[in-house]
């Protein structure tokens, strides 16, 4: 499902060069569970961040399902992301003034969910995640927590496969 070729990544500022990642081989079968760590600064984020196609390589070829993103276009990576991938990030990247229900039904309505479908999942994952009480409050009225949960929710939200 996840296939890195001989993954490099290089930051480059001016002059210098920053190498994140050098040479990287990973497969990760459908069902495997994996844990990605390391000390600070060895890369852990910007491995992620290609996974979730939010970057892409210096250097190699990423799989996914089979087929090479590493060249794909940014549109071409966003709809993969949408699609396939469900991302919660550090600082959770939540609408501010949307509610919890919106900001977990956003997903959904860049794919064209339809309202009673999309209204639907927003419920059953507010309840899986315990914040139904929550709903039409925005992330400043709730605890880091909470936010968290909100961002679970919005990542599950297109049941992703990743």
């Amino acid at each position: 499902m996840i296939e890195f070729r001989n993954i490099s990544k290089v930051y480059k500022m001016g002059e210098v060069e920053f190498v994140a990642l050098k040479g990287v081989f990973i497969t990760v079968q459908k069902g495997d569970f994996i844990s990605i760590m390391g000390p600070s600064g060895s890369g852990k984020s910007t491995l992620m961040n290609i996974i979730g196609c939010l970057d892409t390589p210096t250097e190699g070829s990423y799989y996914l399902e089979g087929k090479n993103v590493s060249g794909l276009t940014f549109d071409q990576l966003s709809t993969i992301r949408n699609r396939k991938v469900g991302f919660v990030f550090q600082n959770f990247n939540l609408l501010p003034y949307a509610s919890a229900y919106e900001n977990i039904e956003l997903p959904m309505l860049f794919n064209g969910k339809k309202g009673a479908e999309r209204k639907a999942r927003v419920n059953e994952l507010l309840e899986m995640v315990g914040l139904a009480p929550w709903a039409k409050h925005r992330p400043t009225e709730m605890s880091g927590g909470q936010q968290q949960r909100v961002a679970i929710a919005r990542a599950l939200a297109m049941d992703p496969p990743i």
